[in-house]
This record gives structure tokens, C-alpha cells and sequence, in this order.
């Protein structure tokens, strides 16, 4: 996934975030060694996959974010994070317009591998 940014530019997140007019937006803005910083905007829910290869971090910059797990729910306010480990089965939903970051290692597939 090629990054929106890139390297030794600034990255403006409330830019990025007011221009996407989208219910759902997952964009690559850096890469840092072998892993990609990607900005997601969100409101409703993804499908439930996994990754088989990468461990998935996530961060909320505003909102509300629900990840779900085969055996429970981890919910995300502002300024928390959560990494959920290769192979584990998820799902994340956000009943109103939220702001995450993800870092992910670069060989990921945004979509999951299931």
C-alpha cells in the first residue's frame, strides 16, 4: 500500500481527516522501516478476518472504537491503543464517526487474509 505522505513532510491528521467526506477511509500516510502508519476515518463495522503474518495495532485519535474477538470486546476511547496478534480473529465497528491509526507491518493486507 503506498503511503499518501510519505517521508520528511508533515503530516497534517485533522487535513487528512476533514477533507474525507467517506463513511469508511483507510489510507497509508507513512512508512517507517517495514511497517506502514495508515489513517482510518470509520463509522459502522468491518468484516471479521484476521492476519496471518502481522500483529495489527490500533490507536483512537477521536471516537469510539469496538474491536471485536471471538470471546469478547475490547472498546477504544481517545488516546488509547490495542494490538491484536497475527492469527487472531476480529472484527472492529464504530457506532459513530471515529479516527484511528494503524501500524502495521508493510506485507499486510488492509482487507485480512480470511
Amino acid at each position: 500500500m503506498e503511503s499518501k505522505t510519505g517521508q520528511l513532510q508533515v503530516i497534517d491528521i485533522p487535513a487528512l481527516v476533514s477533507a474525507c467526506t467517506e463513511k469508511w477511509m483507510n489510507m497509508a500516510v507513512s512508512q517507517v522501516n517495514d511497517a506502514v502508519i495508515r489513517l482510518g476515518v470509520i463509522e459502522g463495522e468491518f468484516h471479521w478476518h484476521k492476519h496471518d503474518r502481522e500483529d495489527e495495532f490500533f490507536f483512537v485519535v477521536s471516537g469510539k472504537l469496538f474491536i471485536d474477538l471471538e470471546d469478547r470486546t475490547v472498546v477504544l476511547l481517545p488516546q488509547q491503543g490495542y494490538t491484536v496478534p497475527l492469527g487472531v480473529l476480529h472484527r472492529t465497528r464504530a457506532p459513530e464517526r471515529t479516527v484511528i491509526l494503524m501500524v502495521e507491518k508493510n506485507t499486510v493486507d488492509p482487507k485480512g487474509d480470511e
